[in-house]
């Protein structure tokens, strides 16, 4: 019998997704992802498209015009992101303290623009003050930092850095891809030019998507741009003009993601945008608290600096990174990530985004590890995890679930 004979039905497991992204997906965006596939011109479909920039909007908290979901993951968000308001030669900042800050001052030299990289190590925030030293007395286009670096579990400060562009004359571009949904964010109170995202983190619908919204001053740099963007996929003057009233056609957009992102955003504003931040925060808090009784320490020492939706954890001496999340797979069905680059080996990230954000998904998770790591002869109190965890909700209240895993 051939090999193509030998190829069955599709029965992917059904994981707990505690990885930085994606993240465990509602049952309710599931159902919209079955739904009839129509036309991407469609009149139904195209009235939609409405619905989506909206609800984006509302999200993002801005009146943004140029609001839309870009068909690709996260990356095609960085990438539209720095090539649509830089020229080759212009100078720009980018605060690199992580492998996906580091991407975008990556696609920024690949232009080829003038990158001032202004760096931090791993786990720590790139100081403003720094930022500001290296562009002053340069004619800067943007500052660009990612607001939740994923690769370290880092949050940084909007605020500061809007100041410092501000001082520079600059546009501010921020990597929401681990925040949006997840961590407070204010578009236009916080008066951020650029800001992209990803589908699959806090907004907890499935990968393909990277939704993105333009300040009008963004908008009008790039229309004073020297030369055409050089990437035609992520050119927003020409991609708009399919998401703008127009409807003129530029790709063949995923019509399925899109309705998931639809009802992804729905579940999201239900809940309320506080809420749901506050939910992220509760249920990080009684993680870390467990982690910590566990004897294990966090990567990031800085408590201020943690970033909600992912939590880096030091891998203690002695234990091997694969092994343990090769057990918790197979064992407890459930997946967290290991370090990128430099942190390879040296810690385990843990999402918790969206649909995964809920109480029993910390304490079934802190149960397992504490079982996975007693089997490698790692001493820790036995309970004490969730017991930890347990007196963390009781402080700071019980979270609302986003619902029941189905």
């Amino acid at each position: 019998m051939s090999v193509e004979e030998n190829v069955g039905e599709l029965l992917p497991p059904d994981r707990l997704m505690l990885t930085p992204g994606p993240s465990c997906v509602d049952p309710r965006v599931y159902r919209a992802l079955a739904a009839p596939i129509v036309g991407h011109m469609d009149p139904w479909f195209t009235k939609m498209m409405d619905d989506v920039q909206v609800l984006l909007r509302r999200v993002f908290q801005t009146q943004n015009h140029l609001t839309f979901p870009i068909s690709a993951s996260g990356s095609g968000g960085i990438e539209a992101a720095v090539m649509n308001p830089l020229d080759a030669g212009d100078e720009c900042i980018v605060c690199v303290n992580g492998a996906f800050s580091e991407r975008m001052a990556i696609i920024a030299e690949r232009i080829p623009a003038n990158v001032i990289r202004v760096e931090a190590p791993y786990g720590r925030t790139v100081d403003p003050a720094d930022v500001l030293r290296a562009g002053k007395g340069r004619k800067i286009k943007f500052v660009g930092f990612a607001h939740g670096e994923t690769s370290s579990g880092v949050v940084q400060p909007i605020a500061d850095y809007r100041r410092v562009a501000d001082q520079l004359g600059a546009l501010l571009v921020v990597d929401a891809v681990a925040t949006l949904a997840g961590v407070p964010l204010d578009v236009d109170g916080e008066r951020i030019d650029i800001c992209f995202s990803g589908s699959q983190k806090a907004l907890s619908a499935p990968p393909g998507m990277a939704p993105i919204t333009v300040s009008k001053r963004a908008e009008e740099a790039i229309g004073a741009r020297r030369e055409p963007v050089r990437s035609w996929y992520f050119d927003l003057t020409t991609a708009m003009n399919y998401w703008g009233k127009e409807r003129l056609y530029h790709h063949t957009p995923p019509v399925t993601l899109i309705y998931a992102l639809r009802e992804a955003l729905r579940a999201v504003l239900e809940e309320g945008l506080k809420a749901r931040w506050d939910r992220h925060r509760m249920n990080q808090q009684a993680l870390v608290a467990g982690l910590e009784a566990m004897g294990l320490e966090l990567f990031v020492s800085n408590p201020a600096d943690r970033l909600v939706t992912v939590t880096a954890v030091n891998i203690p001496r002695g234990i091997e990174d694969d092994a343990v999340r090769k057990q918790l797979l197979e064992e407890f069905n459930i997946e967290i990530a290991g370090g990128l680059g430099p942190l390879k080996g040296k810690i385990w990230r843990i999402g918790l985004m969206g649909y995964s954000c809920q109480k029993t998904s910390v304490l079934i998770f802190l149960a397992a590890l504490e079982k996975t790591l007693s089997d490698r002869r790692f001493r820790l109190p036995t309970g004490a995890a969730t017991a930890a965890a347990l007196q963390s909700y009781q402080q700071t209240g019980q979270p609302a679930l986003a619902g029941s895993r189905k």
